[in-house]
């Protein structure tokens, strides 16, 4: 009997500065993303025209500038096989120039020798496409390609490529066979593709669509290219919302919800172009409560970001990241569920490991990763650990390696880094002493409140208002049935008063807002 498929849901909160994006996996948050609203002009798949800055013939490599403060750095191996074609299209590009025609002529040529060198292909001053494959980090710029790519969720496009690759995991000749003939047929001149395994069963058309809008991507940078030989951004990936969609989206994705109109339809037709099946699981939130609180997002970020991860049963995580690479302590707590102290060990390392797993996608943490187990003696133990670890992992997106338990009890961990690993910070700010550690009496919160509700409701004339609070305010505030603070000031004040607590609000908060929904100064 095959075991179910988790659920996985996509929660997606849009602000007014940030989209805010939480992958569920049974109600379990295990992966959440920030994209800014006003557009990061820095993050992997983006493609640049760059302009070369310096060779360093001792790296065999070159930095280019990609309108960053630091300089982007490119190695001759990531130059790609082509890398003249793509060279001779930017040279001679203008706005009197048939771009289609100068795209479809140009001779591919012979691959780049492994062994060449760049200062024999690059000079200062040049100008190239380059797309990022790791974004700035640290003190370091971007890594870049000058090998463009082009993904999309059944076909990746390869500009300036002849091969067409099929993934290894369709196991079906003959499927194999009809996909390669179909995408060969579609695909124009100096194009090349790469299948991937979510195209096993498409139909033609889901295949010609995809493919069609990927190089009409691609051939709309042109128009810039010959405009204007500056850096610059020719075009970005598809949103962090829509990139999680074509990664993720399987037949496991139960819903995606979104609280956002404009957010909401760019996903149902990004889905209605790759899987047009499964359009219906995108959602339109309308809840009077925040997206993030009704779904408990808010309350596993808070307990999931901070330096110590508490776990079932007392045990617990302390998570430290430096800039050379970020180490993990597992520890017992006060959990004692046997007198066998090995037993008792294995049992918390294996709730770790579970943790583990969960928080390096959680906090997308890359480079090397330290893990000290509790100590265990048995060698049977630390190799079952060593599994357990290796299971958990195989459905992280990220390349990855894990190695056994040392003779000390410690377990290396190898994670892509493409990304700065993602800090949020869990520790608030006294509300009333404003981290000074003096503070008014909390009883007059009640008195304050209330000279705000006595102010909107006779100098303003408001008849409907809400209330919102943190939630241990809100408790304070309606404890007792009748004789309730809210329920006096009902009474006394004729007011149709509502309170609504946001998880989100540090202890003391308070704003209030009129029946529009509109927040009252």
């Amino acid at each position: 009997m095959e075991s179910e498929k988790p659920d996985k849901d996509l929660i997606v909160d849009v602000t007014p500065t940030e989209v805010h994006i939480a992958l569920m996996e049974n109600h379990k948050l295990i992966e959440y993303n920030t994209e800014s609203s006003t557009g990061n002009k820095f993050t992997v798949g983006d493609v640049h025209l760059g302009k070369v800055k310096k060779i360093l013939p001792n790296l065999n490599a070159a930095f280019v500038d990609i309108g960053d403060k630091k300089e982007a750095f490119i190695h001759y191996l990531d130059l790609g096989l082509y890398f003249p074609a793509f060279d001779q299209f930017v040279r001679e590009s203008n706005q009197n120039t048939n771009l289609k025609d100068l795209y479809s002529r140009i001779d591919i040529g012979e691959p780049l020798p492994k062994e060449g060198r760049i200062e024999e292909i690059l000079k200062p001053g040049q100008m190239i496409v380059a797309q990022i494959v790791k974004e700035p980090i640290s003190t370091k710029g971007s890594r870049l390609t000058a090998e463009i790519s082009l993904a999309g969720r059944n076909i990746v496009l390869l500009p300036f490529a002849e091969k067409v690759s099929i993934s290894q995991k369709i196991a079906s000749k003959e499927e194999k066979r009809r996909l390669e003939t179909l995408v060969r047929s579609i695909l124009p001149k100096n194009y090349g593709a790469i299948i991937r395994t979510a195209a096993e069963g498409k139909n033609a058309a889901t295949l010609v669509g995809e493919t069609q809008s990927l190089i009409e991507k691609w051939e709309n940078s042109w128009k810039k290219i010959a405009k204007s030989k500056t850096v610059q951004l020719l075009f970005t990936e598809y949103s962090k919302t829509t990139t999680v969609l074509r990664d993720l989206l399987n037949d496991s994705f139960s819903n995606i919800w979104i609280n956002d109109m404009k957010v909401c339809d760019e996903a149902r037709k990004y889905i209605s172009l790759i899987s047009p099946e499964q359009e219906k699981i995108v959602h339109m939130y309308e809840g009077k409560q925040p997206i993030y609180d009704h779904f408990e997002v808010t309350r596993q970020i808070k307990s999931s970001f901070g330096k110590v991860v508490p776990m079932r049963q007392g045990a617990y995580l302390v998570i430290e990241t430096t800039e050379a690479l970020n180490v993990i302590d597992v520890n017992s707590g006060i959990r004692t569920k046997t007198s066998d102290q090995e037993e008792n060990s294995f049992e918390v390392n294996k709730i770790a490991a579970e943790e583990i797993a969960r928080q390096l996608r959680l906090r997308d943490m890359g480079g090397i990763v330290i893990v000290d187990f509790i100590d265990m003696e048995s060698n049977d133990h630390k190799n079952a650990l060593f599994k357990i670890m290796q299971e958990l992992m195989e459905n992280d997106r990220a390349k990855h390696n894990v190695l056994p338990l040392t003779k000390f009890g410690l377990m290396q961990i190898t994670r892509q880094r493409i990304r700065p690993v993602t800090e949020i910070n869990t520790m608030e700010q006294c509300p009333v002493c404003h981290g000074t550690g003096k503070i008014h009496s909390s009883v007059v919160i009640d008195e304050e409140i209330e000279r705000k509700i006595a102010y909107y409701v006779i100098e303003k004339g408001y008849k409907n208002l809400t209330l919102k609070t943190s939630p241990i305010l809100g408790a304070y505030l309606k404890r007792g049935l009748f004789n309730s603070f809210v329920s006096k000031w009902k009474k006394h004040y004729k007011v149709k008063l509502e309170v609504e607590e946001i998880t989100d609000f540090t202890v003391l908060q308070h704003e209030m807002y009129n029946e529009n929904g509109e927040k009252l100064d």
